[in-house]
């Protein structure tokens, strides 16, 4: 089997990998920006802190973004981010799957984040990964 790079040798699933890591950063980038828009406009819950929710969100997501940002362009440093953040959102699509009553949102996120999983698990991502280690997988 012939493995497809990309341009400048990167694999297509580690690019793959990176664009669905990437949306899961804008997302909750973009969660951080409504919640402060919702705070300045008077917003006020008891359960939470819509300012104190929005830096949570803005810093992770700004990570993952990073992350994925860094992927596409053939980062190798974006795959461990990349990883522990799947393996961290699982969780929450087991509670949304089956503890808060949002299928479909649990369906969605469970379908990019084992997606996302098993792109940065490729054997091409893997060997790819590898090379930054002098590892060829010629050995």
């Amino acid at each position: 089997m012939v493995e497809r790079k990309d341009v400048g040798g990167v694999p297509g699933t580690v690019r793959g990998a990176g664009g669905l890591v990437t949306l899961e950063g804008a997302v909750a980038v973009i969660v951080a920006a409504v919640l402060i828009v919702r705070a300045l406009l008077g917003h006020r819950e008891d359960e939470i802190s819509g300012y104190g929710t929005a830096m949570w969100f803005g810093i992770l997501g700004g990570a993952v973004l990073a992350s994925g940002i860094g992927l596409l362009f053939g980062q190798r440093w974006g795959r461990a981010i990349a990883v522990i953040t799947q393996l961290l959102l699982l969780p929450v699509v087991w509670s949304l799957l089956f503890g808060s009553g949002q299928p479909l949102y649990g369906t969605v996120l469970g379908v990019v984040a084992l997606g996302a999983l098993g792109l940065l698990f490729a054997p091409p991502t893997s060997r790819w990964a590898a090379q930054e280690y002098g590892v060829t997988g010629e050995e």
